[in-house]
């Protein structure tokens, strides 16, 4: 897949749960919405991306993979 692609889409996840007040909350829904809705292929994609460099991915979706990259692996 689209690496600018992959990267938009995760940051428009991020944009949306940004808006939550409760951060916690906001995080573990981003990794849980990647996880039921993108394709195991996409995810372990995005999760390299991170690993390589992660340039232009949204603060909150790096922080949301990095403390449940488990639940989304």
């Amino acid at each position: 897949m689209n690496r600018e692609h992959l990267i938009r889409m995760a940051n428009q996840i991020g944009t949306f749960f940004e808006s939550m007040p409760d951060r916690t909350e906001a995080l573990e829904g981003i990794a849980t919405h990647l996880k039921k809705f993108w394709d195991p292929r996409m995810r372990h994609e995005f999760l390299q991306l991170l690993e390589e460099d992660g340039e232009g991915v949204h603060p909150i979706v790096r922080e949301a993979l990095d403390k449940h990259r488990t639940l989304v692996a």
